[in-house]
Formats: structure tokens, sequence, C-alpha cells
């Protein structure tokens, strides 16, 4: 599938060869099949959210496009390197451990879990990698650090540990510290789902700004608004397999499948059990 982008003129989006090219991917763990052929296509500066109940595969694939799992078919390339193996005449050889290294540098990913250093203050968390994996002067990286706090809000915490923050601000962290490597593309697997309601809106805040400034970013989530106000593509995702894709308005609003519509059902009920009505305003005699 191609994610069209809405609006390319007014966001300024390049809609020409895709940054994340994947093309019949499979994966299997312990010989049950989790990726039954997935393709996906993610213009630079495209936001794709990814929608789908638990264990339909949409984790293992974000997992898989990073290198934190091998594929066992199909292939996958990111702005035209193909990931993990090399292509000798169409036969596959798996890349070196540091080859797969220095490609999953210009990917950055945020997990539902922060999986911060909790002996390391948010500044040096932020500043470890630019520093261990690319040998950046401490100065340099101190001072981009610096920049990103401030980015994602948190310009009054560099020197708070984990356990002094919100798991709101925990996350803001795990954000600004994938956006330290400069990467080419954002992978977001349900960045919201460990907070508390009342902490989601600050984390999806700073995902709205990296839309905005053009980050190629692909989202698992089931914010459902977050998916029909920023992502220029949704993907359903079922059993291993798209189910439907297409523009927010269409998937969300009108979805043709009843897979996905039983889905967003399934999501709208558990959401109105979650929110909590508004107090009856005071009427003064």
């Amino acid at each position: 599938m191609t994610a069209a982008t809405h609006d390319d003129q007014v966001t300024g989006r390049n809609t020409g060869m895709p940054l994340v090219h994947a093309v019949n991917v499979m994966k299997a763990f312990h010989g049950t099949q989790v990726l039954k052929g997935i393709d996906l296509d993610v213009h630079k500066g495209q936001v794709v959210c990814l929608l789908g109940p638990s264990g339909s595969g949409k984790t293992t694939f974000l997992r898989c496009i990073n290198q934190l799992e091998t594929i066992d078919g199909g292939r996958i390339w990111v702005d035209g390197d193909l990931i993990g193996f090399d292509d000798r005449s169409g036969v596959l050889h798996r890349l070196t451990d540091k080859v797969i290294a220095a490609q999953r540098r210009e990917i950055g990913m945020v997990f539902q879990r922060f999986n911060l250093f909790p002996h390391k203050t948010a500044l040096e968390n932020i500043m470890e990698a630019p520093i261990q994996v690319r040998g950046e002067k401490k100065a340099a990286a101190r001072a981009r650090a610096v920049g990103l706090l401030e980015r994602v809000g948190l310009q009054d915490k560099p020197a708070a540990y984990p356990a002094q923050l919100s798991g709101g601000q925990q996350q803001r962290v795990a954000i600004a510290r994938a956006l330290a490597m400069n990467p080419k593309l954002m992978l977001f697997d349900e960045p919201t789902s460990a907070l508390d309601p009342e902490l989601v809106g600050e984390v999806l805040a700073v995902m709205r700004e990296l839309a905005a400034e053009g980050m190629t970013m692909i989202v698992v989530t089931h914010e459902m608004s977050f998916a029909r106000e920023v992502a220029d593509h949704v993907v359903f995702m079922d059993g291993g397999v798209v189910v439907e894709e297409g523009k927010p308005r269409d998937v969300i609003n009108d979805p043709q499948h009843e897979r996905t519509r039983s889905f967003l059902r399934r999501m709208r009920s558990e959401h109105a059990q979650t929110t909590v009505p508004a107090a009856e305003p005071r009427h003064t005699p």
C-alpha cells in the first residue's frame, strides 16, 4: 500500500520514493505465524498509524523494521537500504552485527515502557547514545541534550532521575533520547499505553509537534483521536495481515470491514467507560 498524505501542498511533505518500503514481510515465533505478508510504504515526512487488537502483529512489525527481530520472509528497505540483509543475486545474506547496529542508529524507537537508565539523570540518559555510539564530544552531546529537553517541555528537569519523574515525563525523556541520534525514522510502540490517563496528553502533544515538523513516524496506538487528527494513513491489522487501510477519516469514521468495525466499537466502548463525566455546574442562589 502507499501511505498517501492529506493536503501535501499545505504540509510540504515529500511524496517521492518511500522512506520505508516493506514487501511481503513474514515472521513466526515457535511455529506460529505472527506476520503473514505485510506490505507498507511510508514516504518521508508521513505519519502512519497502525491499529489493531493485541496480538495482531503491530509491535512485531515495528521490531522487524528496527532489527530487534529478524524477518523470516520478504524485505524491508529504509531510505534505500535493505534492512538486515545483503541481496546477492536474489539470495539474502544476513549482515554482520556491526552493520545492523549502524542501520539501527538511523531509526529511533520509543517503547511502551520507558527503558531509561535508572542511575542516570534525564540529561545523562539523552547524552548516552550520542557519546557511546556516535563518539560525540561530551560538550556537544550535552548542548544537544539540553535543547532536546526544552523541545519536550522538560527544560527544568535535567538533573532529575527517572524515579523522580512522572510516567509522562519519563516517556518524554525517552522521546528526546531517541531524537538525540538524529533518526531518519521514528517508531512508536503504544507510547501512552503504560501511562495514567491524565498523562497521555503531554506525550501526544510532543508527538503532534514532531509530526508538524515533518518527522517520519510509524505509530502503534489505540489513541483514535491522535490517529484521526495526525496520521496521513491508517492501517488496521488483525491476525498478522492488513485488513483495511486508507485515510483516517475513511478507516476510522467509515470502516468497510466487519473486523475493523468490531475493533472500533470496542475501542469506543472502552473509552466511554474510562472517561469521567464532567461535574455538573454549580448554581448560585
